[in-house]
């Protein structure tokens, strides 16, 4: 079983960047798939960036690519997410996965097994 902790939100101006960190329990985290999902007000939770545990590959969603980076180190247990050029239209809360079905990251929600507890990260123009 797998814990992970959020944390690096906050409030932050337009053009802004932030770095978001989930740190993992656990003594197998380079064997998990990792993603980052957000949730805004009232909108259904979106996906946001996926790397892989088996080649650390990674995979964006079009909003955010070119602007984000998503980058993991299995020595620390913790995964990052970049945030560059923010836009308040990426205000949500953000939340970490991690899963091990499948040998690269899902961009699907479901297909993760665990959960962090999100951290807010507002946007303000």
């Amino acid at each position: 079983q797998v814990q992970l902790v959020e944390s690096g939100g906050g409030l932050v101006q337009a053009g802004g960047s932030r770095r978001l960190s989930c740190a993992a329990s656990g003594r197998t985290f380079s064997n998990y798939n990792m993603g980052w999902f957000r949730q805004a007000p009232g909108k259904e939770r979106e996906f946001v960036a996926a790397i892989s545990g088996y080649d650390v590959s990674t995979t964006y969603a079009g909003s955010v690519k070119g602007r984000f980076t998503i980058s993991r180190d299995n020595a620390k247990n913790t995964m990052y997410l970049q945030m560059n050029t923010l836009k308040p239209e990426d205000t949500a809360v953000y939340y970490c996965a991690a899963s091990q079905r499948r040998r690269y990251a899902s961009i699907f929600g479901s297909e993760y097994d665990y959960w962090g507890q999100g951290t807010q990260v507002t946007v303000s123009s």
